[in-house]
Formats: C-alpha cells, sequence, structure tokens
C-alpha cells in the first residue's frame, strides 16, 4: 500500500477519533448511533496510522507531500 495521507490529513483523523471515543465513553453517545461513531473512530486511527485511506484510492486523493 502506498501512502496517500498527509501529516494534517492523519491528524484531524486522529482528533475526531479521539473525540468521539471520548463521547462514546463518557456516556454522551449511545446506542446505535455510538456503536456506529465507535466504528468510524476505530477506522480512522487505523487508517491514520497506515497512512493510507482505501477510499483515497478510487477517487484520485493523495494528500501526502511526499512521492
Amino acid at each position: 500500500m502506498k501512502k496517500n495521507m498527509g501529516t494534517a490529513d492523519k491528524t484531524i483523523r486522529l482528533l475526531v477519533a479521539a473525540v468521539i471515543a471520548v463521547l462514546y465513553f463518557t456516556g454522551n453517545i449511545s446506542g446505535t448511533l455510538g456503536i456506529v461513531l465507535l466504528v468510524v473512530a476505530i477506522v480512522f486511527a487505523l487508517t491514520s496510522f497506515m497512512s493510507f485511506c482505501p477510499l483515497y484510492k478510487p477517487l484520485g486523493i493523495n494528500t501526502c507531500s511526499k512521492k
């Protein structure tokens, strides 16, 4: 997998994932919506650590500055 995420993109995804996780575990979001958002947070965190977003590939998006 070729990296296609830049530093800013990874940072934003990790921040969003952290906020969703905090909201879920403090009980501010719950039920089906909470579970769906928690899965989204996990996907955001995983893609940030791998520096690769599978959705960017077919859309032709590349936020990584290094070629």
